[in-house]
């Protein structure tokens, strides 16, 4: 059941998962700028920026239970993928943590858009 009701109950699953990974992309962005290989990690932070974006994007059309939602999962899976393989790449824990939510969020989004 949403919070306020608003949203079907079957887009729970699917809100709750993007916000948690937009938040591992913010995360994992603060991280990596903090690396000494920062320089090798700009296109793992374009990744990380344009997900967490997505998600919340998402996440907010669902809420509002809006024609679009499933344009938008369908699009955010992808965003998710992108960013789970970029960061991948790189072996510290926070990288490696993010991508496994980026995966966990694609599918839920996957399941929504289908």
């Amino acid at each position: 059941m949403g919070v306020l009701s608003s949203s079907p109950t079957h887009m729970d699953q699917c809100i709750d998962e993007c916000l948690k990974c937009a938040r591992a992309c913010e995360e994992c962005t603060t991280a990596c700028l903090q690396e000494p290989d920062v320089q090798a990690r700009i296109m793992c932070i374009q990744h990380l920026n344009d997900c967490s974006d997505m998600c919340f994007q998402s996440a907010a059309y669902m809420a509002r239970n809006s024609m679009s939602a499933a344009e938008f999962c369908k699009l955010c899976a992808t965003h998710c993928e992108a960013c789970a393989t970029e960061c991948e790449k790189f072996k510290d824990p926070h990288c490696q943590e993010c991508a496994a939510v980026c995966r966990s969020c694609a599918n839920a989004c996957r399941q929504m858009a289908s």
